[in-house]
């Protein structure tokens, strides 16, 4: 139980990573704010998964590209919990295009999502930390993308590179607050969002052998390092990504 009475926010909780690393974070003692925007039934399993392991959870519907929102899912925490010390900027979304044809409001979309909103959401969670002289932890879930190509969706290359630097930058800005801020580069995950993928044998096996240890990741591989990186055994790590991803990083090569 390492994160017994803390105070985490994870957004996009309701599916995939998200939800992996919410009920983590609760099985490990905190008590955590589930944001979603779809369907509030994937949080609402969320919030029973951590009550069954004996802590709470409050599901909030936010967006976290509009500010109103950012506030709202910091204010629900104070107000529900009496504080926060945890801040997941998880919430994503990707989508392919060439980049010959990427339309303006696709990447609008894109960048609001990745980056504009992880970065106006931890701009409230730090307010609030910094009014009541608290220390925090920010983990940012990347991607292998923020550092590798990825033809076909520079709109999220470009949205995880910027999500790097921010990591970086605020490592040093926020550092004397007491504040962590890192990163998780998870490479190919099983989760919904990969559906096709996993449905098509012959991509999904070109894959694997790209792989060294020759599977798919889960949810669980990244909230097991999200855990750590929010815990006091992580209290000396700032600035840094770390990838989950099987060794695909080191061993990718196109077919």
């Amino acid at each position: 139980m390492r994160l017994q009475g803390k105070v985490a926010i994870v957004t996009g909780g309701g599916s995939g990573i998200g939800q992996g690393i919410a009920k983590r974070l609760g099985c490990e003692g905190a008590r955590v704010i589930i944001d979603y925007v779809g369907s509030e039934a994937g949080a609402d399993d969320t919030r029973r998964a951590i009550e069954a392991c004996g802590s709470q959870g409050e599901v909030v519907q936010a967006d976290v590209t509009k500010m109103d929102d950012d506030r709202k899912l910091v204010d629900t925490a104070w107000d529900r919990f009496g504080s926060a010390d945890i801040l997941v900027n998880n919430a994503g979304m990707e989508k392919r295009s060439d980049f010959w044809d990427t339309p303006e409001d696709e990447y609008d979309k894109v960048m609001a999502v990745n980056l504009r909103g992880p970065f106006f959401l931890t701009q409230a969670f730090v307010r609030r930390l910094r009014e009541a002289q608290k220390p925090g932890r920010i983990v940012n879930i990347s991607s292998v993308h923020e550092d590798m190509a990825f033809p076909g969706f520079t709109t999220y290359c470009c949205s995880k590179g910027g999500l790097r630097m921010m990591m970086r930058n605020l490592a040093v800005e926020l550092g004397p607050l007491g504040i962590t801020v890192n990163n998780i580069a998870p490479g190919a995950i099983a989760t919904p969002i990969n559906k096709a993928l996993l449905e098509d044998k012959p991509k999904l096996n070109a894959l694997l052998k790209n792989i060294p240890l020759g599977r798919l990741g889960t949810p669980e591989d990244v909230a097991g390092m999200v855990a750590f990186l929010a815990s006091d055994d992580a209290s000396y790590i700032s600035g840094a990504t770390f990838l989950v991803d099987g060794g695909l990083m080191r061993s990718y090569h196109e077919q």
